[in-house]
């Protein structure tokens, strides 16, 4: 594993055990550390929109679970986080919208995995 990888890692796991303990601002630190350290981490990504949603910051979680989607077009749950973090703030077309992507995505994920 990569010298940036295995920062990314560290720093990951270190925020998943500060939000585990309720301490999801230092969490999203770590997240942001992780991320500085290997941009391209999905579950860092993942985490850090988690955090923020949490935190009600959801324009910057908003942000972080495009990039996801930029990332990998086929994540489903960055469709499902697009969803509710657009339901929240009101914007209920856009939240229909992703909802629907997601629900395709997954239609299409059972029919390759056979099932």
């Amino acid at each position: 594993m990569s010298e940036p990888r295995q920062t990314a890692e560290d720093h990951y796991y270190a925020a998943l055990d500060l939000y585990a303990d309720g301490n999801a601002e230092a969490a999203a630190g770590e997240y942001q550390k992780a991320l500085a350290a290997d941009p391209s981490f999905v579950d860092a990504l993942h985490g850090l929109a988690r955090v923020y949603q949490d935190l009600a910051r959801f324009d910057e979680a908003i942000e972080v679970a495009k990039k996801i989607s930029e990332h990998d077009p086929d994540d489903v749950l960055a469709h499902t986080s697009l969803s509710i973090l657009y339901q929240k703030k009101g914007m209920i077309a856009e939240a229909e919208e992703e909802s629907n992507k997601a629900r395709i995505l997954g239609w299409k994920q059972q029919l390759k995995d056979g099932g």
